[in-house]
């Protein structure tokens, strides 16, 4: 049984239940006071109930909306994690020989812009991290990994090297995992249910066509179409407008991107 089975019948499930008691208790009402009951004293459900619905819609709207910038500002983090860590990795091999140190700056570099210029683009069309990228930053590891250190300094630096690809792969791997959409099909589900019914509640409440009541009609609709648009734009950290971006590589390596990142 699916998810959306089952959550299409507990809907069901709890709109007949609470249907069934009203229809029970108006008839059982009904026979104990008579048919000629005075109801204007009794007070009016609608309005509390009108009022219930968009104040749990406005608190789903705000959890929606707290989880996607979450979810962008830690996408943002990792990127910046990643390119700190590379950006180390090439102060770190500044006390190996000029061949090995030209190497492995020349991976890092070679990954750096194969990131930033193709792997961005890739990862917003496809929601995942390409094959090519993986296979530079695997080249960069088999050359720090592959080099013997020949002096006592060399060997300090060899093992806090290899925590530091040890990291960037992490924060890559990490980069990965957050290029898709973070929010639920159910979750939309939710919210596009919502607004309907929200927005349906002005009908409900038989608005006038006052300017006053249209305009303020107008702006309640616009507003509500204005944060589905957020949440969607931000659920992707990396596919939409409002999106992680490559700054912290381009300002850490400002060589491979000349007048990029100054």
């Amino acid at each position: 049984m699916t998810e959306w089975l089952v959550l299409s019948i507990a809907m069901a499930a709890a709109c007949a239940v609470v249907l069934s008691i009203v229809v029970v208790n108006h008839r059982w009402v009904r026979r104990r006071v008579g048919d000629d009951d005075d109801t204007t004293q009794t007070p009016d459900v609608l309005d509390y109930m009108v009022m219930m619905i968009g104040v749990i819609y406005a608190i789903v709207l705000g959890l929606a909306i707290a989880g996607v910038w979450e979810a962008r500002s830690a996408a943002q983090d990792t990127v910046r994690q990643e390119a700190q860590t590379l950006h180390e990795i090439t102060e770190r091999v500044q006390v190996y020989p000029p061949a090995v140190r030209e190497k492995i700056t020349g991976d890092v570099d070679a990954y750096v812009s194969y990131v930033v210029h193709k792997e961005w683009p890739h990862m917003a069309e496809h929601e995942a991290l390409s094959p090519r990228g993986t296979q530079l930053f695997d080249k960069l590891r088999t050359d720090a990994a592959s080099y013997a250190p020949r002096t006592d300094l060399e060997g300090q630096v060899y093992q806090p090297l290899m925590d530091d690809i040890a990291a960037a792969d992490d924060a890559r791997g990490a980069r990965g995992q957050n290029a898709g959409a973070t929010m639920p099909g159910v979750v939309w589900f939710g919210l596009i249910a919502g607004a309907v019914v929200t927005v349906g509640l002005i009908f409900l409440l038989q608005i006038r066509r006052t300017f006053r009541e249209l305009l303020l009609a107008g702006f309640f609709s616009v507003l509500i179409a204005f944060l589905l648009f957020l949440i969607w734009d931000f659920d992707a950290p990396y596919g939409r407008g409002i999106s992680a971006t490559s700054g912290p590589f381009l300002d850490l390596f400002p060589g491979i991107f000349p007048g990029i990142g100054s």
